[in-house]
């Protein structure tokens, strides 16, 4: 396969770029990283910065050294490329199907601290036959439904039945529970995504109590997101959060109300097109639905007065309204996308930029890792 090169050099202006391009304003970035670690810190929270949102193993050093414990994923292929990048404390925060996959991390485990997520017997079997075979361990986190209505289990049994084949299994350690509460991320008002959390917390410690009970250790409850993670970092029971939207921002995170307690956060990305064609009430712009995910909604136009029509593959209408300033076949523009995580996924670079220039390329190395 042909490597894809860049759309840019270190040193060019912003305003040189090729297009479609993924831009990272690093001035955001880098405000965004210290005011959501900082709140963390403030707290004595640990946080496992989500790499799902980037799959750029450069971000994820960044968020490790600038504070988090470590970094978690939603693929065995994302975890791998991350220990490959550098990374040595990888959660896959998600539960994990197949012998294959469970070789795989059991391998993995033999260069770095690797955990994953079960919500059943076959699971953990699959994972035990794979450490037993590579005389690897591997961490395990019982993952619970909290009111996302995907995966997880249901009831304390189950949790203490999944723990009970764990402890028989000499390569695999429970380490707690997975918690994660995604619908609370995108509720509008602070205080239908306090509500949602507390009633999630409350439903972990049952669970966190049971373990206890039956004997076994739960040392960790891990959860939390970009939209709720100050929620779970006061509720005195998540010890890992798992917020990863934070270092980017989308649109649909900017539709949220914030929460007055926590610190603001920017528009960090950003994707640059070119004006391709204007016509009498409307412009085209050169990337379209291979650019930009529209599952959260189509992009939005941060030159005001312009908005966004439609996308189809290649190309996104745009209009302008009342005093919107007049655009010119080849000048240049940026939208923010409506979801910030399947973007990224589309692209093969992020342009990091500062004061009007390139400063950095950053490989998106985890592009493309689905299973």
């Amino acid at each position: 396969m042909t490597a894809i090169p860049p759309p840019a050099r270190v040193g060019d202006a912003v305003a040189d770029v090729d297009t479609p391009a993924l831009l990272l304003d690093l001035d955001v970035f880098d405000a965004n990283v210290a005011g959501l670690h900082g709140e963390v810190a403030r707290h004595g929270g640990r946080l496992r910065a989500h790499g799902k949102a980037h799959k750029c193993s450069e971000i994820g050093r960044r968020q490790v050294a600038a504070g988090a414990v470590g970094l978690c994923c939603q693929k065995v292929g994302e975890a791998e490329v991350f220990v490959a990048g550098g990374l040595r404390d990888v959660l896959v925060s998600n539960v994990v199907v197949g012998a294959s996959k469970a070789r795989r991390l059991a391998a993995l485990a033999g260069r770095a601290r690797v955990g994953v997520c079960v919500d059943s017997a076959l699971q953990v079997a699959q994972l035990a036959d794979a450490t037993a075979e590579a005389g690897t361990r591997l961490d395990v986190l019982i993952e619970i439904d909290v009111g996302q209505r995907r995966c997880g289990v249901a009831e304390p049994q189950e949790a203490i039945a999944l723990a009970d084949a764990i402890a028989a299994a000499p390569g695999l350690a429970l380490r707690g529970l997975q918690a994660y509460h995604g619908r609370a991320q995108h509720l509008r008002d602070p205080a239908e995504r306090a509500s949602a959390v507390a009633a999630a917390a409350a439903r972990a410690r049952v669970f966190r109590d049971a373990l206890v009970a039956a004997g076994h250790r739960c040392d960790e409850i891990c959860g939390a997101g970009t939209g709720s993670y100050r929620n779970e970092l006061t509720s005195g029971l998540y010890t890992e959060l798992q917020a990863g939207s934070y270092v980017l921002m989308d649109a649909d995170y900017f539709a949220n109300q914030p929460d007055p307690a926590a610190p603001p956060l920017g528009q960090a990305l950003s994707v640059l097109c070119t004006v391709i064609t204007v016509r009498p009430g409307h412009a085209v712009l050169d990337g379209g639905l291979k650019t930009f995910a529209v599952d959260s909604g189509k992009p939005q136009m941060m030159l005001p007065g312009w908005t966004v029509l439609g996308l189809s593959d290649e190309h996104t209408v745009i209009a302008p309204g009342e005093g919107a300033a007049p655009l010119a076949v080849g000048d240049k523009v940026r939208l923010a996308p409506g979801h910030c995580d399947p973007t990224v996924n589309l692209h093969d670079w992020f342009v990091a930029h500062r004061a009007g220039r390139v400063e950095g390329l950053w490989p998106i190395d985890a592009r493309g890792a689905l299973f």
